[in-house]
């Protein structure tokens, strides 16, 4: 991979979506993550006001920790990002208060709300700003699996890495400087009270997913896979099948011609 390249290419992709659309700057939800460590850093790298949000909702310390870390180390590189701590848990709390939360799938949809609510707040914070929302999702998750939250993470208005694979991510990473405790951290949407990684929520790593994106992209046969690859095929193909509906556009109902007379 030709990392300074890419790189060059991704933050000069932003500049011109940015004086394009004569936005005044850029707004991004920061996790303690890789997807949103290397995605900040090329917005701050645009020279461009970053205002980068850490949105704790019950959230485990290290991931805290981590966010805050990483937001003190653009913050002291470039001059152009800013920072707030929006601690979100109240407003959850409240929420989960109000809603019935007695069904089989009370659990799924609560952690889907925080996600929800991160979005609400970032683009509050991009309208009276006059800014945009960057999105921290990449081509696995975006494009593979639909391992995101629709309206949630999903909810944004531009995503610059999201043709980029998890290892490229980190190869990225690296290059950039990032912190080895981002690095090294095992991935996780941050979205559940216990320390669930995302590998295990979806069953396979990102490494297998990355290997079988690409072989299906270079137009390997499915019929023709065995063993692990074929295990992997299938919780793939389950979750993308499962979360196609994130990746097309909403289904409009069209109204024949002849009803409008």
């Amino acid at each position: 991979m030709k990392k300074t390249e890419t790189i060059d290419h991704i933050v000069n992709w932003i500049k011109n979506y940015h004086n394009k659309n004569k936005i005044d700057g850029l707004v991004i939800g920061v996790s303690g993550g890789i997807d949103s460590a290397l995605t900040s850093t090329l917005c701050a790298l645009t020279g461009f006001k970053t205002l980068c949000l850490n949105m704790p909702i019950r959230q485990k310390k290290d991931q805290f920790d981590r966010a805050s870390m990483h937001i003190t180390w653009l913050k002291a590189k470039f001059k152009n990002v800013s920072s707030l701590n929006i601690d979100l848990t109240p407003f959850f709390e409240k929420f989960e208060s109000t809603v019935d939360t007695s069904y089989n799938n009370s659990e799924l949809a609560l952690a889907n709300s925080r996600s929800r609510m991160r979005m609400l707040t970032l683009y509050y914070y991009a309208g009276i700003n006059n800014s945009i929302v960057v999105g921290t999702g990449n081509k696995v998750e975006d494009f593979g699996i639909g391992f995101y939250t629709k309206y949630g993470d999903g909810g944004v208005d531009i995503s610059p890495i999201a043709d980029l694979m998890k290892s490229e991510v980190y190869q990225l990473s690296r290059h950039l400087n990032i912190k080895d405790e981002i690095l090294d951290a095992l991935p996780t949407d941050g979205l559940w009270d216990d320390d669930r990684s995302d590998e295990q929520q979806i069953g396979v790593s990102y490494n297998d997913l990355e290997n079988i994106m690409s072989k299906l992209e270079k137009g390997a046969d499915p019929e023709k896979f065995s063993g692990e690859i074929k295990n992997n095929f299938e919780i793939y193909i389950k979750h993308h099948h499962a979360n196609k509906h994130k990746m097309v556009e909403i289904p409009v109902c069209k109204i024949p011609a002849e009803f409008k007379l």
